[in-house]
């Protein structure tokens, strides 16, 4: 007589995720409140196509560089520097820069185009706010509403020398 065998049915196992549970009760508010809410900007930059070459003119070109560096900006022509604006009790001086930049653009009504050059561990802040006062003059009007002047709105950015 053959022998039967009989298997007893497998036990059912109860799954305990006690301890995923009181990772996730840890690990959620940790990885919300660590969790940077920005606000992402885009700052747009005509770079020259490659190979494209300027047509010879009788006048040299006027070129500007806005020169951000630890302690002042400066203005120059790529050769010499010709204007200093020494930081203000710790913050640059954007608005003598402005008043700068204004003149350049009234002697120089057709240039569109300037360098700004950055010196080594300058705040991401700091340049996007010399950038913006290098493309737009904003200020208002006798009747208080807001006027905008465009000066430079092509942007090349470099290495300060």
């Amino acid at each position: 007589m053959a022998r039967k065998s009989m298997r007893k049915p497998p036990k059912e196992v109860e799954l305990d995720v006690t301890s995923f549970m009181n990772l996730m009760v840890v690990l959620i508010p940790f990885l919300l409140a660590t969790a940077v809410f920005s606000q992402v900007t885009i700052q747009e930059l005509n770079l020259p196509a490659p190979g494209s070459g300027g047509e010879v003119a009788d006048t040299p070109p006027v070129n500007i560089e806005v020169m951000v560096r630890k302690e002042a900006l400066e203005i120059g022509n790529g050769k010499v520097i010709n204007y200093r604006f020494p930081n203000k009790e710790g913050e640059y001086d954007l608005e003598s820069l402005t008043a700068e930049l204004r003149r350049l653009k009234e002697r120089n009504p057709d240039k569109e185009d300037i360098t700004v050059l950055l010196e080594p561990d300058i705040e991401y802040n700091d340049m996007i706010a010399v950038m913006d006062t290098v493309k737009i003059y904003q200020h208002e009007d006798e009747e208080g509403n807001k006027e905008s002047e465009v000066l430079f709105p092509d942007i090349a950015i470099g290495d300060a020398p």
